[in-house]
């Protein structure tokens, strides 16, 4: 058997479910208190659907590059906001190490989990031989007559 072939929707069903952790860790502190920080609480609100609405689409099929990237990007604006307020702040908003525990390190775990499976992902589609397009069609007259003018 294929071991490429099985590695795709290993990577796809691994990277939703990432995915998916990430969002509802976001959902779970949200209603945990997090609604009630203004600008903070409704990003948090917005990282847990956008994250649970990519692994979804993941879910359905094989997704195209912009679905991974956009995946990739939620990502990445989870953990730039959480070292964001671990550091400067984020719209007056600081927390101080891996607090509130544990939802910080799995938050951490599940989004950095999601960008190593993406990248392994990308990798192993690059190594994959393309198959060639057939040529465009073009009708008969085109290819036999000049163009008017």
């Amino acid at each position: 058997m294929n071991t490429r072939r099985l590695l795709a929707p290993a990577l796809r069903s691994a990277t939703a479910a990432t995915l998916a952790a990430g969002g509802y860790l976001h959902a779970q502190l949200y209603i945990d208190g997090y609604r009630f920080i203004p600008v903070i609480g409704p990003l948090f609100l917005l990282q847990a659907g956008a994250s649970l609405a990519l692994a979804v689409l993941l879910l359905i099929g094989t997704p195209p590059l912009l679905l991974r990237i956009a995946a990739a990007g939620v990502a990445l604006g989870a953990l730039g906001g959480f070292a964001a307020s671990r550091t400067v702040g984020v719209f007056g908003f600081t927390e101080h190490g891996l607090r509130p525990a544990p939802q910080a390190v799995l938050s951490l775990l599940a989004e950095t989990g999601t960008l190593l499976l993406l990248a392994v992902w990308q990798l192993t589609l690059a190594g994959r031989p393309r198959v060639a397009r057939p040529p465009v069609a073009t009708d008969a007259w085109a290819a036999t007559r000049t163009p008017p003018g």
